[in-house]
């Protein structure tokens, strides 16, 4: 098996970070469990929507975790794919639009 800095059999310890704050990994698994309940989204729709998430806040355990709940629930590769450039497009977007940002403070600082 691969060395890699996040092991994946970390993933199957989540539940265990309650341990250690009982009532604060409680309330968190509760509003968890009732996001990812069947509402105005399907759970399908959640699942896509959690994977492009996941990609991007960079969390391998969440990629992981979704790229599997998103087979169980039928979604295909293409999808998968299409989700992650959706998600990709706005993670460029943003690092783009924060260059305003830049540009006004060269235009103060440069007069």
């Amino acid at each position: 098996m691969e060395k890699t800095y996040y092991d994946p059999s970390d993933l199957k310890k989540f539940g265990k970070i309650s341990e250690w704050n009982e009532e604060l990994g409680s309330k968190f698994f509760e509003y968890y469990g009732k996001v990812f309940e069947e509402g105005n989204l399907t759970a399908r729709e959640k699942s896509l929507i959690a994977l492009a998430v996941a990609h991007t806040v960079q969390c391998p355990y969440c990629i992981d975790a979704y790229t599997g709940d998103g087979l169980k629930r039928g979604i295909t590769k293409e999808e998968m794919m299409e989700a992650l450039h959706v998600a990709a497009a706005i993670r460029g977007g943003a690092s783009l639009v924060h260059g305003v940002q830049m540009m006004n403070k060269y235009d103060k600082l440069s007069m």
